[in-house]
């Protein structure tokens, strides 16, 4: 009796096939490139974190991506009541708001200092407290530059009475708003510096050893359903097994 290998090519399964086996291996080489992506900003971050802290006036004139996660020091003192607050920020599963307030340099100017978190109502009826700080200070903490532009549904208005609520942060906006010079990119402060709130600055959100293995999963997912298809779609399996399939032709 001999044997041969043959293929039934039911059209669902090959078109079902046909669309989603690229899709999961796409997904597979998105995760891969995402862990790339991810350690070259941690490697960034960890240059950036051997500097010493420079004086923000000085740095003014510097390229966005050489002055991401750069230390830095400032002096002044933060303006009364005069709060941005970066709205649907979440930290440990609990929604707030992120405190972002206006900061007059001593060498003139001003600066956003990002001061953290604060517990905000998610109905949106009563504006976080935040509490002041008075007099002169000293701060430590490091620029923040956004990867690119926030996406937003519509444009975002930024006036009316403090604190002004934020959908994302959009630096000539608030510039314009405030009529005044502003530092191009927010200041993250230190924990403990004065004025910090709950301060939890996350560089990368995913390790990219995680999008490593979720790459694994996209890649075995992938190999699962073409090995699937191929014994739906051959008598394989019984010539693996030592039998013609069904429709063989016999001698």
């Amino acid at each position: 009796m001999a044997t041969r290998l043959e293929f039934d090519f039911e059209w669902r399964i090959t078109l079902f096939t046909l669309v989603l086996l690229p899709l999961l291996i796409s997904l597979g080489f998105w995760q891969l490139q995402r862990a790339q992506e991810k350690a070259v900003l941690a490697a960034a971050f960890e240059r950036q974190q051997t500097l010493p802290p420079g004086p923000l006036a000085g740095l003014r004139d510097e390229e966005g991506v050489a002055l991401a996660y750069r230390p830095v020091v400032l002096q002044g003192r933060y303006r009364a009541g005069e709060h941005f607050l970066l709205d649907n920020r979440m930290l440990e599963g609990r929604f707030g708001n992120e405190v972002l307030t206006v900061f007059e340099l001593a060498s003139g100017g001003l600066a956003l200092v990002n001061r953290g978190w604060v517990p905000a109502d998610a109905s949106r009826r009563v504006l976080p407290q935040v509490p002041e700080v008075r007099g002169e200070v000293r701060l430590t903490g490091q620029l923040y530059v956004p990867p690119g532009e926030p996406y937003l549904l519509a444009d975002e208005a930024i006036a009316g009475p403090w604190p002004r609520r934020l959908q994302a942060v959009e630096m000539d906006k608030i510039a314009e708003s405030l009529g005044a010079t502003l530092f191009p990119y927010e200041v993250r402060i230190d924990e403990g510096q004065p004025g910090a709130l709950a301060v939890d600055w996350q560089v990368i959100n995913i390790s990219p050893a995680k999008h490593r293995a979720y790459s694994v999963q996209w890649f075995t997912m992938a190999a699962v359903l073409a090995l699937v298809y191929l014994l739906r779609s051959t008598n394989l399996w019984q010539l693996a097994r030592g039998r013609a399939g069904p429709g063989a032709d016999s001698e």
